[in-house]
């Protein structure tokens, strides 16, 4: 199974750029042409959270014209930059949200991995929280399958990354993850979004890492005190192949660069 994972699209209404510089909506259409590309195609697109930038109905709307070439089933978990009734009214049909209730969390039992949606957005602010009433709901649910391999979505990773203003606008409840992970061996991946990069962790003893933007990069800077900056590095999303053992991700590079060139000459010899 190949699973493509896409995250932090900040799509604004048409003609609206991000911070007055980024096109977010024609940087989703070059990773969306990419991903048609693919040979093989994935089997699922996952969006792990910051799908528009303000939360607005026709921002949804936006974001649905550009992924409409996707003929692959998408899932979408909230982000901080996510209302969650126009985000439940745009993804309604696709039939995995829940209908009603205060978060937006779910279950898809439809693959050889299962796939556990959390919803981590707290309305109005930056960073994320999973309270005791949905680490109840995540402990739960995880214990119902302790046999099947399991993918768990979040927007907010739950780990400190060294990113000091990103750090600061981080997950509350990071701890009471971390001590159900303990309990779940049967969860492969934890896979985040909101750094706009590639990041790695253990959490609670299982992998965790978030995922690059196929707009903006938030800018390296491992400090404390690293000031709120963004980049325009490649962009980027993510490729999660599970080979029905052990899950291997890969980053995919948005974009047109020199090659592929062989290694090898006709005869088999190498290069040099």
């Amino acid at each position: 199974m190949l699973i493509a994972q896409i995250t932090d699209t900040h799509i604004k209404l048409p003609g609206k750029l991000a911070y007055k510089k980024v096109d977010t909506a024609a940087m989703l259409k070059r990773c969306v042409d990419e991903l048609l590309t693919l040979d093989p195609q994935p089997d699922l697109i996952l969006l792990t959270g910051d799908l528009v930038d303000l939360g607005r109905p026709a921002e949804y709307d936006h974001l649905k014209s550009i992924l409409a070439p996707i003929r692959q089933r998408i899932i979408a978990i909230p982000g901080n930059h996510d209302d969650r009734e126009a985000m439940r009214g745009a993804f309604h049909a696709e039939g995995y949200l829940p209908t009603e209730g205060k978060f937006l969390q779910f279950v898809v039992e439809d693959y050889p991995l299962r796939i556990v949606g959390l919803d981590t957005l707290i309305p109005g602010e930056g960073g994320g929280e999973l309270c005791a009433e949905r680490l109840e709901w995540l402990d739960r649910t995880l214990a119902q399958k302790p046999d099947v391999p399991t993918l768990v979505l979040m927007h907010h990773p739950p780990f400190i990354t060294g990113i000091g203003h990103m750090d600061k606008i981080g997950l509350k409840g990071s701890d009471g993850f971390a001590a159900v992970m303990e309990r779940h061996r049967h969860v492969e991946l934890i896979l985040c979004g909101h750094l706009h990069r590639t990041i790695h962790a253990q959490v609670g003893g299982r992998p965790a890492m978030t995922c690059p933007s196929p707009a903006h990069q938030v800018a390296l800077d491992i400090d404390p005190e690293a000031p709120s900056c963004f980049t325009m590095e490649p962009p980027g999303f993510m490729l999660h192949w599970w080979n029905g053992r052990r899950l291997v991700t890969h980053t995919a590079v948005i974009g047109s660069y020199d090659g592929p060139h062989p290694f090898f000459d006709a005869n088999g010899k190498l290069i040099d």
